[in-house]
């Protein structure tokens, strides 16, 4: 196993939700690094149906907390809204099966790690209005926003306890 601090398994075990920010910014050199990992991320047959969407005016993130009213999220200095284009997507031709969501969930995972990398916290939320976020964002026909990470400075202490089932419970072997 290798022991070196900076390889994704650390990464890995670092991450974790961040609810509550301090208002420190996010700068624009951590924000492009962050993006230039998303963007080389890996997608169905390469069609890389996404754009990110940086929200760092906090007039405007107040408008996008409408669509997904806490608190905390209020907190972030900043939200990276990552949209998916379906049309542009992969759809698998044996069932007609979307790859969008999927092309997005891997993209928004590397923006996550690359905000622990550099020392930043993210969560993120899906459970939002999508409707409130397109008005909000004018996103134009087409283009759905699906996952808000917010992302700046934690303002707690420790991360908490991760709950996950164990390695023998989740990897199957044949």
């Amino acid at each position: 196993m290798c022991k070196d601090t900076n390889n994704i398994l650390a990464l890995s075990q670092r991450r974790y939700s961040v609810r509550n920010y301090t208002s420190q910014p996010v700068t624009e050199e951590q924000l492009q690094y962050m993006l230039e990992v998303a963007r080389l991320a890996p997608s169905a047959v390469n069609l890389q149906p996404w754009s990110f969407i940086v929200v760092r005016e906090r007039e405007l993130l107040d408008s996008l907390s409408a669509a997904y009213s806490r608190d905390w999220f209020k907190t972030a200095p900043c939200c990276i809204v990552v949209c998916g284009n379906h049309n542009e997507s992969w759809h698998r031709r044996y069932d007609g099966k979307d790859h969008c969501d999927i092309d997005i969930a891997i993209a928004t995972e590397h923006l996550a790690l690359a905000a622990t990398e550099l020392g930043l916290g993210s969560c993120w939320v899906c459970n939002f209005d999508a409707d409130v976020c397109k008005q909000v964002l004018q996103l134009p026909e087409g283009v759905e926003p699906i996952v808000m990470l917010p992302i700046g400075y934690a303002a707690q202490e420790a991360a908490p306890e991760k709950k996950r089932k164990s390695f023998d419970d989740v990897v199957i072997w044949r």
